[in-house]
């Protein structure tokens, strides 16, 4: 089950273990269980405190849950863990024998504080870099507090639970049987939905900080380098982002960051943050902001945010970065997570035998397609423009698949679904303006990314794109106000150029501090 790297990896790790673990499976005669019992196996002879028994106690089989002898950790996987989930499963392993989290003091004493009864359920697949996040931190907080329990389940292994909870996107969290969320979560946005009062309490600790020096919006690319670049001159230097790693945890394969053959977009967002946290940087996460004050003849610039905090800076940095590009069309916000989907690698597997359409001819629709090809029965590419746009390499391998269809000259005017569930979609020929309908159950869009600039509008100078305008070094049309990344109006959004983007912005915004600050 393991390779011998993997193995050799896994024993280094379980050397950190200090208190007995007890693996505890439920079996069936399935091929799946045999592959299950194996693994566990190889597990338990990779230390001495870990045991491994059959009580065959649990509904859903295969799985197995971690705990220590006579524990109240309740933590199970349904399915096997390998994959993106082979983390969660070395974690959980590490803490349930005693190896401390990284999570911050705060955080822990948040999670043991918890009251109540949580039962969690998180619907993952093996493809999705999303849902180790969500996993993870679920299984962290079960291992923390006997009020929580949690089982993650691999919806392609149980996938008459997925029909009939009608799960369509992963990953997909139930607390007490009832929808909890969908869609990546960190450790802190969970506590921030079960704990009422935490967002009131980091309100409060943000208003009570003092003035930045460099105060960055946005946690992306541009914005780590940005932070990056302004504490290594010394001065004090904020990151208010709404999500630490932005639009690249969205992100599988990154084979074009140069000196790195390849990587994933949450390793990638992970190295960003470790690579700030070595600087002075205060990070301030989960923080959406909705408000930009500009200072005027030298006053303070603020930034005002979803949670009712305010923060205050001699220059900013706007880094907010981009999200996906939605239809706009009848049907689409309705089957939402119901068929209508964002992200072909974390919610292909669901679509196991399935009819499906990509939206977008570019390189990322016919990558989707590519991919997509590999798992449901078919699929029919829908592009707007007369031809695909997206690279010739990409084309040729679209074109030898046997089960993909291409359609350009279409634009799609309706999602159609049964109330449930999408079940067709209909799109206009551009030549003949002739209506067609097309059926299936699902409908991945990948035409390109909005800046999100929302709430900047009526503030700042924006093109007609609504990206932010900046000159040639990152200044925009108001003085101590920078931008960078894929929000500006800077061409090829590129991660790279995003990085070398965030880092100029912020030596521009140095030069602004030195020149305003220096004495008449």
């Amino acid at each position: 089950m393991l390779d011998a790297t993997l193995k050799s990896q896994l024993k280094t790790y379980l050397e950190r273990v200090t208190q007995p673990i007890e693996l505890i499976a439920s079996l069936d005669d399935g091929a799946k269980s045999r592959e299950m019992l194996e693994l566990l196996k190889e597990i338990e002879g990779l230390s001495s405190l870990i045991t491994l028994r059959d009580d065959g106690s649990d509904e859903r089989r295969p799985s197995f849950s971690v705990n220590r002898p006579n524990g109240t950790i309740s933590l199970r996987f349904a399915g096997i863990p390998m994959g993106h989930e082979f983390t969660s499963l070395v974690l959980a392993l590490l803490q349930v024998g005693g190896h401390p989290s990284k999570a911050s003091a705060d955080t822990l004493e948040q999670i043991a504080a918890l009251k109540g009864e949580f039962r969690f359920e998180t619907y993952f697949s093996l493809s999705c870099q999303n849902c180790p996040d969500v996993v993870q931190a679920l299984n962290l907080m079960a291992v923390l507090n006997p009020s929580v329990q949690h089982v993650a389940i691999d919806g392609a292994l149980f996938q008459a639970e997925v029909d009939q909870r009608q799960i369509m996107a992963v990953p997909s969290v139930y607390l007490n049987g009832e929808p909890f969320g969908q869609g990546r979560m960190g450790l802190e946005e969970i506590l921030a939905k079960l704990d009422t009062n935490a967002g009131a309490r980091q309100a409060e600790k943000l208003n009570a900080k003092g003035t930045f020096d460099v105060l960055v919006i946005g946690g992306g690319p541009a914005g780590a380098a940005a932070a990056v670049y302004a504490a290594r001159k010394g001065i004090r230097t904020g990151v208010a982002a709404e999500r630490f790693g932005g639009q690249v945890l969205d992100t599988l394969a990154i084979e074009n960051f140069i000196s790195v053959k390849e990587t994933e977009g949450p390793k990638l967002a992970m190295a960003l943050e470790e690579h700030v946290k070595q600087y002075d940087v205060d990070i301030m996460n989960l923080q959406r902001a909705e408000q930009l004050i500009p200072g005027r003849n030298g006053d303070l610039h603020e930034v005002r945010f979803a949670g009712g905090a305010s923060l205050k800076a001699k220059s900013v940095i706007l880094a907010t970065g981009a999200r996906w590009r939605e239809m706009n069309v009848p049907g689409e916000q309705e089957y939402r997570n119901r068929g209508v989907a964002y992200c072909p690698h974390c919610d292909g597997p669901l679509f196991k035998g399935k009819r499906v359409a990509v939206i977008g001819g570019g390189n990322s629709g016919v990558e989707a397609a590519i991919d997509l090809a590999g798992i449901v029965s078919h699929v029919t590419l829908i592009e707007f423009d007369s031809h695909l746009r997206a690279d010739a390499v990409l084309q040729r391998k679209l074109t030898s698949l046997p089960n993909v269809k291409v359609i350009t000259s279409a634009l799609t005017t309706e999602v159609n679904g049964d109330g449930q569930k999408v079940n067709g979609l209909t799109y206009k020929d551009r030549q003949t303006g002739d209506l067609h309908k097309i059926e299936l159950e699902g409908i991945f869009v990948q035409i390109g990314l909005l800046p999100n600039t929302d709430w900047l509008k009526g503030a700042i100078e924006l093109s007609g794109r609504g990206e932010i305008m900046v000159d040639a070094r990152g200044e925009t049309d108001l003085p101590g106000i920078f931008a960078a990344g894929d929000v500006t109006t800077v061409p090829y959004k590129q991660i790279i150029i995003a990085m070398g983007e965030g880092a100029k912005a912020s030596l521009a915004a140095f030069d602004h501090l030195i020149r305003t600050s220096a004495p008449a």
